[in-house]
């Protein structure tokens, strides 16, 4: 009897040892699952960081990706005036941009001179009163006088030269952003004599300092945001830019985008 009751005892152990050892076996399996997906998650993770870190670093105003994509037919969203297709549709303008209403319903006609060379200007108030009343304040203030045209583009039909950045390198001014998009293209198209309004990608409150010249016939994609604003246009002296294109990109940049290679200074820009 007592034999009888030790062995049932000593197999009564040995099924507990099993199952402990089963348990522990299932425990290290969800662990060792547990283990891969925060592997597989941080991976995702980094390819997510990559790709934000790839956009900021890239995104502007336009392009030559995006232009490369609208010339293959793959177009981004139609270009609205609706700042609503932008995350950041809702933020207000700081209290350094001066008040659409200053320009709303003008034209402000003046002079860009360009290396000596003038060019006649025209800002439409009625169509783009934030943009024409900034930079109708920004030229009182002689903001331009002395700054430079960073950025030449010279693709077949991707034309323009971007001007106007603070530091001269293209950078944005962090405390000097503004929106909405306003006159915005609905078919991608900025014809030659073009004056629009550069700014950060899919951004519609990413408007600064800085402006393009269409010199010739151009197609740029809309982003998320939409498009680009066009403020006014050149009424004369185009052909200043297009000798500055004619000229070429700096060596050593893109064969189609980067820095002109006549470097260009404004310097003067008054609008009445």
């Amino acid at each position: 009897m007592a034999a009888s009751s030790r062995s049932a005892r000593e197999a009564k152990r040995r099924i507990q040892q099993m199952e402990a050892k089963r348990e522990l076996r299932r425990d290290q399996e969800k662990r060792r699952k547990r283990d891969n997906l925060v592997a597989a998650g941080a991976g995702a993770a980094a390819v997510v960081l990559a790709v934000v870190l790839q956009l900021t670093a890239f995104a502007g105003n336009p392009t030559e990706d995006e232009f490369a994509a609208a010339e293959a037919g793959l177009t981004s969203p139609s270009a609205s005036a609706d700042p609503s297709a932008s995350p950041t549709a809702q933020a207000t303008n700081g209290p350094n941009i001066p008040a659409a209403d200053t320009a709303a319903g003008k034209t402000f006609t003046g002079e860009l001179v360009l290396n000596g060379s003038p060019l006649g200007v025209e800002l439409d108030g009625s169509s783009a009163p934030q943009a024409a009343a900034v930079f109708k304040s920004l030229s009182d203030e002689g903001f331009y006088s002395g700054k430079t045209c960073h950025r030449l583009t010279t693709a077949d039909a991707f034309g323009v030269l971007q001007c106007g950045s603070a530091g001269g390198d293209g950078q944005g001014d962090p405390n000097y952003t503004w929106g909405p998009l306003e006159n915005t293209p609905a078919d991608n198209s900025y014809p030659a004599g073009t004056i629009a309004v550069a700014r950060t990608g899919n951004n519609a409150y990413g408007n600064g300092t800085q402006f393009f010249i269409v010199y010739k016939d151009t197609t740029i994609p809309a982003d998320s945001a939409g498009g680009y604003t066009v403020v006014g246009r050149v009424t004369s002296g185009l052909d200043v830019v297009s000798n500055i294109a004619a000229a070429g990109i700096t060596p050593g940049s893109s064969d189609t985008d980067g820095a002109p290679a006549q470097p260009v200074t404004i310097d003067s820009f008054s609008l009445k």
